[in-house]
């Protein structure tokens, strides 16, 4: 469990980051801050915002939001009172799904989540918004259930290593081609 001084330091540095990521045109999805020996360890999470097309941060995008915020952080040590590492990241293929951005970029990915009831299900993610979401659950006959994420403890993304199945897929988008029962449109 972080400190209360680790706490308000990384309150502080996620107000002096949030104008530089902003301004790069992403969103800050975290900042966690950590002892490492006798320096801090700072990692930086950013995302596209939920209005930008669905590519991933890059590498190119990471390197320069990288040197942004170490010439930020640079202006503000006294802050930090030393030395420290910096990571920028994307959050990653396998992030929790936590605010409802997070599960409209899930949109079609297949989703392990545990609900506050302690069940748990396997589903592939449909429309969010603010207060919940669709979800078509797995099997040979996928059911359409919606979740308000007061019922929802805890989800991740699954990797997937093969195409979802057509028939969760025409549940939550219609506009796929293809019919509920997985066969073509024609």
């Amino acid at each position: 469990m972080p400190s209360p001084d680790t706490e308000r330091l990384t309150g502080q540095l996620r107000g002096v980051l949030e104008p530089v990521v902003t301004a790069a045109g992403f969103e800050l999805d975290a900042v966690e801050v950590r002892a490492a020996g006798r320096r801090h360890a700072v990692t930086v999470v950013v995302d596209r915002p939920d209005d930008a097309p669905t590519e991933n941060v890059g590498l190119d995008d990471v390197a320069q939001l990288s040197r942004s915020a170490a010439a930020e952080l640079d202006g503000h040590e006294h802050l930090i009172g030393g030395s420290y590492t910096l990571e920028v990241t994307s959050p990653g293929v396998d992030r929790p799904l936590t605010r409802p951005r997070h599960w409209r970029r899930a949109w079609l990915r297949l989703a392990s989540i545990r609900l506050t009831d302690g069940s748990e299900l396997t589903a592939r993610v449909g429309r969010a918004d603010d207060d919940g979401v669709r979800v078509a659950t797995t099997g040979k006959r996928p059911e359409l259930r919606d979740l308000g994420y007061g019922e929802i403890a805890g989800a991740r993304v699954e990797v997937e290593f093969r195409d979802p199945p057509k028939a969760e897929v025409a549940l939550l988008d219609p506009s796929s081609g293809t019919s509920a029962n997985g066969e073509e449109d024609r």
